[in-house]
Order: structure tokens, then sequence, then C-alpha cells
């Protein structure tokens, strides 16, 4: 260490990296403490309360490592969201949630600082704090640090285990004891918060071959002492990783039980997301399953700074030049590109913008650090200029004793001007941070117009952050009921709401309610985030809605809203309509229409029961002005087509239930009255192309067996052909999706040879 210091005291990059990174492990922590909870975290904190207990019996109870249909966190490690629960449970900290997030803040500047770290030892100190502050100003990232203790750990495991890699790679064939541990915790690490981890391990056998390829191999030739380099590469390969692997099992429940059969269920679920949701791309909302192959590189090519793709591209052409150097250029490209590319080669179920390739961010930001670096080195080398003149030189000539260099006028203007422009495409980012905070992350970048652009376009605030504010607005601005019952607060997401009200329940009562439901609801605020809103109606001159009392902004576009209840006639009407009180829910939701004309909910409501009275004229007043408001809506135009088959319009209500399959290819109930009414028409093309349409959505269950069965007895075909036939439907769907399993299973069900 004193060696260090002492090649690097004079360094005047080396004092501005020093200063950078102490600045920013003070404003991380800080700036955590506003963050909200993100969407996942009480799941993440039950399971590691497993966990907790799990430890604390010695393994009796085995809670945590006990996977149901409902429950799959036992296939995560998070043993960074284990550590923070074993924190607060250890030292009584009742703030559970902000101790949470500053201990995700510190892995947040762990990333940044292993990123920078890998910068200094490629391209030297000047490239580490480009590194630095090009990945402390990326919004998203810096978002993510304060609250995601799943996405953002896995990629500060991942960036370390590759700082450990280069400091190995740097070393051999003379490794330092130091070097080895550091990079088998680093594999225990990132393996043990999610199994991608071990792609370090993967990434340790591809780059030591090269390495040792690189040292020893000539063509036709191999030197003489490559033999024993080989082994001592495999034997620090073998030890290293498995001493990682070891750590993550003693840290993950799951494994410690059963650590080999387990490991291939975890290895099995780690890219089979289970979960498919809908997401605003591109101005549709569209199901996870089914986004197109480019969905995850482009929201990473529209969310980061403009400047880290300048660095990018700058990497290309300067980064390659010299030869030692191309290693390493290949190395820091793969590590960034492989998952990527991974997650669109094997069309990964993903979702929430990139957050699942986070882990492929900082070794990007490391090109890019060094990308900025090479254009500043070839600006010295055109002019002249060394790169050392800047700071005191070591003569050998007199003994080791530190001389004098010379202070060069054009060395400083290069430097200092590569710093100015930088900060200055940084401008961006910079005030998004500091007009916008805490939802750093809700950023976009020039390539899209920014976040105002993004309204509609894309998702914004999909993991929830803003309800912390919603909830401290009503806290602080709800009255208190002069009869002393609570205020009833709706919302979807009720996990992160009742935290936040955790010391208000006397005066205050959270409970869930969907956006397009909520009217059906008995509430007197209500808090929603903009997810799952039809983007057609986010950017309409009708959102937000009339009642909205607050709006949590990013950029002067919503990413929540509250809203205040005037009156619950429209709550009324609904359970009027429930209990088919119809002509009472009828003018119950038209004294909710007289006070606005623009709710969604009594509009929907009183078509349905006008619809449900055979009124189909009366229906469609209303239903055309939901549709007017928000035409994406498949509830309301779902009872628009049926409002036109009582009409005996049949074009019409097909052309309105094909619509909605367009918007939502998974809404069963379109598909069942189109192939209703084909069958009414004995249509059976375009019957079968629907029941077809069923079967490739995965909606198919009993009512639509029950169809295909009328469909198949309409054409005296009988039951036991017409199973066969639906069957063999659904194997070749599966086949067509790569899902061999499960089309060989419904193969075998139609009697058909595998």
């Amino acid at each position: 260490m004193k060696e260090f210091f002492k090649k690097n005291k004079k360094n005047p990059w080396f004092w501005i990296f020093i200063g950078i990174c102490l600045a920013g492990l003070i404003a991380l922590p800080l700036m955590s403490k506003q963050a909200g909870n993100s969407g996942d975290e009480h799941f993440h904190l039950e399971q590691a309360e497993h966990v907790y207990d799990y430890y604390a019996t010695g393994g009796k109870d085995s809670t945590a490592a006990v996977v149901t249909p409902d429950w799959n966190l036992p296939y995560y490690g998070q043993v960074v969201d284990n550590f923070a629960y074993f924190i607060t449970k250890t030292f009584h900290i009742d703030e559970i949630y902000d101790a949470r997030h500053f201990i995700n803040s510190i892995f947040g500047w762990l990333a940044m600082f292993f990123a920078a770290l890998i910068a200094y030892r490629i391209a030297g100190w000047r490239a580490a704090v480009f590194t630095f502050v090009l990945i402390f100003l990326s919004p998203r990232f810096l978002g993510h640090s304060f609250n995601n203790l799943k996405d953002l750990p896995l990629a500060t495991g991942t960036i370390f285990g590759i700082y450990c890699l280069t400091r190995f790679l740097q070393e051999f064939p003379k490794i330092k004891w130091s070097t080895a541990i550091l990079f088998a915790i680093s594999i225990g690490l990132a393996t043990s918060v999610r199994f991608a981890g071990i792609l370090i391990v993967a990434y340790f056998g591809l780059f030591g071959i090269m390495m040792y390829l690189k040292r020893n191999w000539k063509p036709g030739l191999f030197k003489k002492e490559s033999g024993r380099e080989l082994g001592t590469l495999a034997a620090w390969g073998v030890g290293i990783s498995l001493v990682g692997i070891l750590l993550t099992v003693l840290a993950w429940p799951l494994l410690l039980k059963h650590p080999v059969s387990n490991f291939k269920a975890v290895f099995e679920n780690m890219s089979a997301f289970p979960t498919s949701i809908r997401q605003v791309f591109e101005g549709n909302m569209q199901w996870s399953d089914y986004l197109p192959w480019y969905y995850t590189p482009k929201f990473i090519l529209i969310t980061i700074p403009i400047a880290v793709i300048i660095g990018l591209l700058l990497f290309f052409v300067f980064c390659w030049r010299k030869r030692e150097d191309r290693f390493w250029s290949f190395m820091i490209f793969f590590t960034f590109f492989f998952p990527v590319f991974w997650i669109v080669y094997t069309k990964a179920n993903v979702y929430g913008g990139w957050r699942h390739a986070m882990f492929s961010y900082p070794p990007m930001v490391v090109a890019a650090g060094w990308g900025f670096d090479g254009v500043v080195r070839w600006v010295e080398s055109k002019l002249g200029i060394k790169n050392e003149e800047l700071i005191m030189k070591n003569d050998d000539a007199n003994d080791g004793r530190d001389v004098p260099g010379r202070v060069s006028t054009k060395g400083i203007v290069v430097n200092v001007g590569a710093v100015v422009i930088l900060l200055a495409l940084l401008i961006g980012p910079i005030r998004h941070i500091i007009a916008n905070h805490p939802y750093e992350y809700v950023y976009f970048n020039e390539l899209v117009g920014g976040t105002k652009k993004a309204l509609g376009q894309y998702e914004l605030d999909y993991y929830y952050h803003s309800t912390r504010e919603a909830s401290e607005w009503v806290i602080a601005n709800a009255p208190k009921k002069s009869d002393g019952t609570k205020t009833r607060v709706a919302t979807w997401h009720t996990a992160s709401v009742n935290y936040f009200f955790r010391n208000d329940t006397a005066s205050f009562q959270p409970r869930f309610a969907r956006w397009y439901e909520k009217e059906n609801s008995d509430w007197d605020y209500a808090i929603f985030t903009v997810t799952g809103m039809s983007p057609a109606y986010l950017r309409s001159q009708n959102f937000p809605p009339k009642n909205t009392v607050k709006t949590v902004e990013v950029d002067g576009v919503p990413i929540c809203i509250v809203l205040k209840r005037q009156d619950k006639s429209d709550f009324l009407a609904a359970q009027q309509k429930d209990a088919n009180n119809l002509d009472s829910a009828i003018i119950l939701y038209k004294q909710a229409l007289a006070l606005d004309p623009d709710n969604l909910g009594a509009l929907l409501g009183i078509g349905e029961c006008y619809v449900r009275t055979n009124r189909p004229d009366s229906a469609l007043i209303y239903l055309n002005h939901y549709h007017d408001l928000d035409p994406e809506a498949e509830m309301a135009n779902y009872m628009r087509a049926y409002a036109h088959v009582y009409k005996q319009d049949i074009k019409g209500a097909l052309d309105i239930l094909h619509d909605v399959e367009n918007h939502n290819p998974k809404y069963a109930g379109a598909y069942s009255l189109a192939i209703q009414l084909y069958l009414q028409q004995r249509d059976f093309v375009n019957a079968k192309k629907q029941f077809m349409k069923v079967i490739d959505v995965d909606r198919i269950d009993d009512s639509f067996v029950k169809l295909w069965l009328q469909y198949c007895q309409m054409q005296n075909i009988d039951q036991n052909n017409a199973y066969r036939q639906l069957y063999k439907a659904m194997a070749k769907s599966y086949e067509k999706r790569g899902m061999k399993e499960q089309a060989k299973q419904y193969r075998e069900y139609a009697g058909l040879k595998n």
C-alpha cells in the first residue's frame, strides 16, 4: 500500500478520483433516505425473515427452502436482502426500509467504485475518473441504487467479479492470495444474490484460457513453460470457483438443504421468469412474454446518458488500436454485450425496463470511460503531449528521487477541456437528478425527447417509488372524519402504501383496488401510479382525471396521482348492479355522471346496466363516450361489442372484438364472444382461427373446451376425435413456441408419435 501511494501521490487524477469517490460515498446513502419502496421489496423482506428463521433455528424452520406454486423466492439467493434483515433485526431498527435502502446505496457505490477501478487497471486514473462520473450520473443506475436490493446487488457482485478477474489476469501466473480471496468472495456474492452471477465463473474460464493462449501460443509453437502455466491456471480457477460456490451454498437455504438437486432447479429457474405482466412499450400496452426481441437493447439505448453512448462509440474507435489493448477491449465488450445478447437470443420474459440486465451496465460504462480517455490520449499524441507531463517525474538517473516535471500548458488545456466537454454532455442527467430526486430512475434521454415525451410511450414509475410521496401527502392533507371513522385509501400496490400508513392506522385504512375497477370500491382517496393505464388515455387530454388533488411529477409529467372522491353514487350503483337491481343502479350512475360526466366507472357501469336490460342504443351513448375518453379499455369495448350484438350488428361487434384482441391478445372474453358469434353464423373457418389464437396465448380453460366441443359437434365430429384434434393443435402451438416438453405431453394425449 505504501508503494502504491508513493507511485500515485503526485498524479492529480488519483486525488480527483479519491475525492469524487468519497463524495459519492457520502451522497448516495443520504439520497437513499428520501426513496420510496420498490415494488417487490415486501416479498423479499418476507423471504429474508424466513431465511433468518432458518439459520436462527439451525434449519428446523425450513420455510425459506420451500417452493410452492405461489412462492418461488427460495430460488433466489437475495443475500443482500437477508443481510439487511439481519442488521435491522439485530439492532432493533424500526425504520426497516430506510435501513434497507441505506445498505443498498452502499452496494450501489461499490458497483461504481469497482467499475472505476477496472478502468484504472486498464487505462489509468483519468479513465477511472471518467468512469465513476459517468456511472454516478447515470440516473437509471443511480435510482436503482436507492432501493432495488435484487438487481443492483447482482450488478455489484458481477462488476466486483470482473474487477477481480482483471487483477487475476494482470498478476498471472504470480497470483496474490488477496486477489484469490477477493475473487472467491465476488463469486459468492454475485451468485448468492441471483444465480445469474455464475457468469463470473464462465468469464473466468473463457478469459483465463484466452490470456493463457495470448501468453504462450504462437502459430505452431507453445512455450516450454506453457504446461506449467496451464496447470497453475486450472488449479487457481477450480479452487477459486469452488470456494465461491461453497460461499453461495452456505448463504442459501435451498442449496444448503439439498445442494446437488436444488442447484439444477435453481439453474432451470434462472431465466424462466414465471410472471407475465403488461408493459407500455412504443405506445402500446404489451405482454412481457410478447415484447419484441429488441425490447431490452432499445430500453437501454433510450434511458442511458447520451454521454455514455458517445463514450461507447469512442471506445470502439480508439481502444482497439494498440495490440496490447485488444484483449482488454474484448473482455470489457463481451461482459456488457453477452448478457443483453443472451436475453435477446433466448427470448427471455423480461419487464420493468432493463433492470434484469442491469449487471451488464457497469462494464458498459467502463468501456465508455475508457473511450473518453482514449480520445484524450489520441489528442495528446497529436499535440506531442506525454501522458505524464502533468505529474512529478521519477528520474532513475537521480537514484529514484522525485524531480520536478515540466508542467505542460497544452496538457492542462486538453485535460481540463476533456472534463468540461464530459460534464457538458452530462448536463441533461445532472439536471434530471437535481430536479427530480428521488425519482432519478424515471429517466429517458434525448433520443426519445426526454421524460416529457415518454408518457404513454414507455413505462415510467413501474416500480412504484412514488407511492411514498403520495401516501405522505394524504396523511398530511386528508381531514380527519368527524364521525371518527377511518379514511379509506384505495391503491393497487397495497404493500408499500400499508407501510407508509403503518403509524396512522387509527385514521386511515388502505385497501386494494384496480384502476379500471376503482369506482366499484368504497374509498375516500385513491393512490395510483400511471402503471397499468392504457397509453391512449395517458396521452389524452382526459388525464389526469378531474378529481385529481395531487400529482407526483417528473419533468412535469405525472407518474402518480391522488384522487379525492366527492360522491359515492358510483360505488352505491355498483352494489345495486351486483344485486341485479339494475334500474336503481342506473339512477345512481346518472347521479354520479351529473357530478362528473367523464367518470369512467360510472360510464361503464351504466352501459352494462342498459345492455343487460336490452337497451343497446342507450348503452352505446355512454359506452361510446367512454371509448372517446379511453379507446383502448378492454372491458368497455367488450361491453360495446355486446351492445352491437343486441342491435343485431354482428359485423360491428366482431370488429370491436378483434380490436380488443389487437390491444390485448390475452383478453379471453373477446375470443369467447367472437367464437360464439361465428358459431351462430356457422362460420367454422373463422371460429377455428379464434380457437387457434386462444391456444397460442395460453387461455384455454374449461369454458373454451366446452365451446370447442360445441364447434366439433356442429360439424358431426365425435367427442374423442374432438379432444384429439384439440390436443394436436395445442402440441403444434407449443412446438411453434419452442416449448418442447409441453408439446411432447400433448402429442402423447393426441396419440401421436414423438
